[in-house]
């Protein structure tokens, strides 16, 4: 049985350096998505000029912004086309080698601020730093001070995204790993290493507990209207969960969407839907690594840059693709561009004045596409 486990992994990273080498792209893209509008390549792009990676976006409570995290620890604010981005607040006061837009080597020294959200009542905006934790920082900017970076004894490792609960005081957040850093994102995805958590963080009494752990990626988070329900993207299983918090349910797991893709953030709109990211679309590549952990820590160890591992695990194809979900989990729309003209590899989607608001972890601007 052992050599013939043997045998099957030597095939599998034989042809997976083929495909590496030279991915055939019309085989190893995922299919398209039923009933998708092609039209995100609409969109107008707005630059980072010195930055990259906006990978979340928020508001304040007067309506200013966007607020970004950028690669370089540093959260940016938009200030309208004439004065552009400004310097906003900082993770970390080590600054000094902190000068170059895209350093993935430095982010445990720099800070990398992934998920933002603002508290409407006092101001602050609290941020998701991938290596420092949950960390806050007060409506005039500047070094952000920390809230929490353990549970239960175990750091934080890679804290991803959050959501408040402004009439409990209660702010959920996740840590997507407790074994890899967000630098190793790609063996924290496929790896299955399931050692994911969702946290709640009580801010009057200071109490922090895990509400669940040992997920596949647990990424971005989405409380419903009322606080009733949260939703977290469980991005390697290609799904959203619903945890019950208050009403008969409470305290129960269930799914509330299957997509047909693997799920970043989750925003929820006016109207109480919810538009969830998505990095790639299901293809064969990633079905099979993630249907085995063997297959994904084989791919992991293949002698080729992240880079191209990346490219032949999304198909060989830089686009975007967004789903709004009803209030039941029911796919209401799927918007994409389809073949990546303007967008690619988005992280979130906010809608706000008839407008998407789209940021990409992985791309040096943020794109708007008008609703209307």
């Amino acid at each position: 049985m052992a050599s013939k486990l043997g045998a099957a992994a030597m095939a599998l990273a034989v042809v997976a350096v083929v495909l590496a080498l030279n991915p055939p792209t019309h085989l190893l893209r995922p299919p398209p998505v039923p009933g998708a509008r092609d039209c995100l390549h609409a969109s107008k792009v707005v630059p980072l000029a010195g930055a990259h990676g906006p990978e979340s976006l928020a508001f304040d409570p007067s309506g200013g912004g966007p607020y970004t995290g950028v690669a370089d620890g540093r959260v940016l604010k938009w200030e309208g086309d004439e004065r552009g981005w400004v310097d906003f607040a900082f993770t970390s006061s080590q600054r000094k080698e902190c000068i170059r837009p895209f350093a993935p080597e430095l982010e445990h020294v720099c800070g990398r601020p992934l998920g933002l959200r603002f508290d409407k009542k006092t101001g602050d905006l609290y941020i998701a730093d991938a290596y420092f934790g949950l960390m806050v920082v007060g409506p005039e900017g500047g070094l952000a001070t920390l809230v929490a970076n353990e549970a239960e004894g175990e750091p934080f490792r890679f804290t991803n995204d959050l959501d408040i609960d402004e009439s409990e005081d209660v702010i959920y957040f996740t840590d997507s790993s407790t074994t890899f850093r967000r630098r190793q994102f790609m063996n924290a995805f496929i790896s299955g290493v399931n050692t994911g958590r969702v946290m709640k963080y009580d801010k009057s009494s200071k109490e922090l507990k895990v509400l669940l752990q040992g997920l596949a990626f647990p990424n971005g988070v989405a409380l419903s209207e009322g606080g009733l329900f949260l939703l977290v993207a469980e991005s390697s299983a290609g799904r959203i969960l619903r945890l019950w918090l208050k009403g008969p349910n409470a305290g129960k797991l269930d799914i509330f969407a299957d997509l047909p893709g693997y799920p970043d953030n989750i925003r929820r709109n006016s109207r109480g839907e919810f538009w969830v990211a998505l990095h790639a679309k299901k293809g064969p590549v990633l079905r099979f690594l993630l249907s085995n952990s063997r297959n994904g820590n084989f791919a992991i160890r293949l002698p080729i840059s992240l880079q191209r591992l990346h490219s032949v695990l999304v198909g060989g194809k830089a686009d975007a693709t967004a789903v709004k979900l009803g209030k039941e989990g029911e796919v209401l729309e799927v918007v994409e561009d389809k073949e990546g003209k303007t967008v690619q590899f988005i992280s979130e989607v906010e809608e706000r004045d008839s407008k998407l608001w789209i940021a990409s972890v992985m791309r040096p601007f943020i794109a708007i596409y008008n609703l209307n």
